[in-house]
């Protein structure tokens, strides 16, 4: 019984650590640098506070329901296939300051 427990918690320990939130820079590394690095297709520049203030101004939701459902130039979800609302978010915070 203490072994069925033991292997339950190094279980639910390992999930726990591959579910938690992408790092902000990481996500714009992999799937935002593209465009938001040099504002491809009118996308804001990444720490460009100017350009991503009235962004902002509609709250941080607002902004991941965005890119889930994309604009522009930008297919839904970025070029982001495994963010979750969480690393959106992360991502948003790190390109706009």
């Amino acid at each position: 019984m203490k072994k069925l427990l033991a292997m339950t918690a190094v279980a639910a320990l390992t999930l726990s650590a591959s579910v938690s939130a992408q790092e902000g820079k990481a996500v714009y590394d992999k799937a935002c640098q593209v465009c938001h690095s040099m504002g491809v297709a009118g996308a804001p520049k990444a720490h460009d506070a100017a350009a991503w203030a009235p962004r902002l101004a509609l709250g941080l939701d607002a902004l991941v329901s965005t890119v889930k459902t994309g604009k522009g130039a930008m297919p839904p979800g970025g070029m982001c296939t495994d963010c979750t609302d969480e690393d959106y978010k992360n991502a948003i915070d790190y390109m706009s300051k």
